[in-house]
């Protein structure tokens, strides 16, 4: 049998042990005509909650399945909460790879530049995991004898061996949402999918150290914030070199305590510095457990572990203030308008349901500010909605929820009281404002104006196209489908940028009412932006008004 008949043999037989045989014909795998005797099921396990055998099972399959149970324990989007909650509890027991192993790897990478790090490389590892595993080490000369750094190391074959699982486990995805609709209604291979590229990306030490040097331009200017330096002339894709972070645990609270370091200070202190790289910066840590934060002599925040890391582009975050404004003014049909298209959904009207339930959620915080408002079981709520009308966060927004629980639950560990809207409203507040800064409007106002061009481009050879279809027919117009289909995208667009300068001329006009709040900001703005706009606005409609006379009949 191949390699992956032995894996789907293996899978097979995890599952049967640990009473999930139902779980093979959604996976397609009860008509595999597999040699041997069906494996017997483990003693005991009728009377196992069945998030408990699934979790059970995953540690036994190994390294990629846990990571992935890891992982999807976060999308409570998509799992429910009796699930999320016990494949919280996954734990990787990898055993370290031998010390010998390790140099191997680490002079066959680096050749000549390994000597020092070689010299000096400890090895009993600091930490292990299912990738790579970390050991202490030093690299250049100072008057104290050398700079402390971490040197992880991938593990030798884990990449070919994570390559075949996640062929295998996109295989099984792909199976079992053609089986079963509960299962397609998950979205399970989409999950696996996302996962891939996740795994991937940190199988690439390269990357991880891009993304520290990333972390450290964004936070050049605050001096409380430690980003560990990259020693790229002894980094590649299967060795990376940081500079060593000293300091206590931030989930060491006796020791925090025994250093005298206010903890609840240091709950919205370290929260801040999450929620800047969400809402400022644009690219956060999306692993922000304790273990991964540091508080140094110098009082700095160390922070480590940079392999997984999410994104937000514009139009999430625009989509974000839509969230926050739906919010803020309990407008259930805003919040659940930009909740759909966050989702990657075009119409909002099929989900009434949805704006009904959204409404029910706001009522029951009608009238309080929004630092009152308790962050994550809103969260959670909200969550659950998703999953009950089949939507899914793509795989950033997703990261940045699972962010913001973590910060939430790292802020409480700190801080009993701790509540993360108090943290989260001042940059909800400021996100709003730069939406409809001069900035964000001028990028808005280009935008619109490049629409505009592309209409005026377009718009003699629909109006002839138009023409020539009703002079074949008269009033009885035969079309042909796909035709019809041609003519009705594109007339569908015109519309939409017609929309568009409609919309450029009220925004134009809200712009006055804008500078009245905020007249420093805007009294050295060019004004001729504001010229141009009104000018495009006012040929845009003297052109249509051109077109259409041209092309009256007589």
């Amino acid at each position: 049998m191949s390699a992956r008949g032995d894996r789907f043999r293996h899978i097979v037989e995890t599952l049967g042990r640990h009473g999930l045989g139902f779980v093979l014909a959604w996976l397609g795998l009860d008509r595999l005509h597999l040699p041997g005797r069906p494996p017997a099921q483990l003693p005991g396990t009728a009377g196992v909650p069945l998030p408990v055998r699934v979790r059970l099972a995953l540690e036994e399959l190994g390294t990629v399945y846990i990571k992935f149970g890891q992982i999807v324990s976060t999308r409570t989007d998509v799992l429910p909460p009796e699930y999320a909650t016990e494949l919280a509890k996954l734990q990787d027991a990898s055993p370290a790879v031998p010390a010998d192993e390790v140099r191997a790897v680490v002079a066959e990478e680096l050749g000549p530049r390994a000597e020092q790090l070689l010299a000096s490389l400890q090895d009993v590892p600091l930490a292990t995991g299912s990738i790579g595993q970390v050991h202490e080490a030093t690299v250049g000369k100072t008057a104290e004898g050398g700079i402390g750094v971490v040197v992880k190391v991938r593990r030798p074959g884990v990449v070919a061996q994570v390559n075949d699982d996640l062929e295998v486990m996109a295989e099984l995805a792909k199976r079992a949402e053609q089986a079963s609709a509960t299962v397609a209604g998950f979205h399970v291979a989409a999950l696996v999918d996302e996962f891939s590229q996740t795994m991937r990306a940190e199988l690439d030490y390269m990357q991880e150290a891009r993304n520290a040097e990333q972390f450290a331009a964004n936070f050049a200017g605050d001096s409380r914030v430690h980003i560990p330096r990259v020693f790229w002339e002894t980094t590649t894709s299967r060795v990376l070199t940081l500079e060593r972070v000293h300091g206590i645990k931030i989930s060491d609270i006796d020791a925090l305590h025994g250093a005298g370091i206010d903890t609840a200070v240091l709950a919205v202190r370290a929260c801040n510095v999450l929620l800047k790289m969400v809402f400022e910066d644009g690219f956060f840590h999306a692993d922000p457990h304790p273990g991964n934060f540091f508080v140094e002599p110098d009082g700095r925040l160390g922070i480590i572990d940079f392999g997984m890391v999410g994104q937000i582009n514009d139009a999430t975050r625009w989509n974000l203030v839509r969230l926050l404004m739906g919010l803020v003014d309990e407008d259930a049909g805003r919040l659940t308008t930009a909740i759909v298209q966050l989702c990657g959904a075009n119409d909002a009207a099929g989900y009434s349901g949805l704006q009904a339930a959204v409404g029910r959620l706001l009522g029951r915080y009608t009238g309080r500010p929004l630092a009152q408002v308790p962050t994550v079981p809103v969260l959670a709520e909200l969550a659950g909605l998703l999953r009950a009308h089949r939507l899914r966060l793509p795989r950033e927004a997703a990261l940045m929820l699972k962010m913001l629980v973590m910060a939430d639950g790292l802020g409480k560990r700190l801080d009993p009281g701790f509540e993360l809207t108090t943290v989260l409203t001042p940059f909800t507040r400021r996100l709003i404002l730069a939406s409809v800064s001069p900035e964000a409007l001028a990028g808005r106002l280009k935008k619109l104006g490049w629409e505009a061009l592309r209409f005026g481009t377009e718009a003699p050879e629909l109006a002839r196209r138009l023409l020539e279809v009703l002079e074949r027919g008269g009033l009885d117009v035969h079309f042909r489908a796909d035709e019809l289909d041609r003519l009705m995208d594109r007339a569908e667009r015109t519309g939409n940028r017609i929309v568009a300068g409609v919309i450029t001329a009220a925004l134009i006009g809200a712009i006055g009412e804008l500078v009245s709040v905020q007249p420093d900001r805007w009294r050295n703005w060019p004004k001729a932006l504001f010229t141009a706009g009104l000018g495009g606005v006012g040929a845009l409609g003297g052109y249509l008004a051109v077109t259409a006379r041209r092309r009256r009949p007589g």
